[in-house]
């Protein structure tokens, strides 16, 4: 899974710990989610999207071996 959350933090000129402190989670956690190592849980991806008012989907991508066909009618 691929995010964009060092880019929001740099657009609000923040440090990890900062936007770990605003969801209640350890900075390791976000350093562990940003360079992949780690998935959020769900409520943790809410949080984060709604810090940055946008939606998880702008924050979270799936890679393209990740990706889920839809089912067709």
């Amino acid at each position: 899974m691929q995010n964009t959350i060092r880019v929001e933090r740099a657009k609000q000129n923040m440090t990890q710990g900062e936007l770990a402190e605003a969801i209640g989670v350890s900075r390791q956690t976000i350093h562990a989610i940003e360079t992949g190592k780690f998935a959020p849980s769900v409520i943790t991806a809410l949080k984060i999207s709604q810090f940055f008012n946008t939606t998880v989907q702008e924050i979270f991508q799936l890679e393209d071996d990740e990706q889920v066909n839809p089912v067709e009618d």
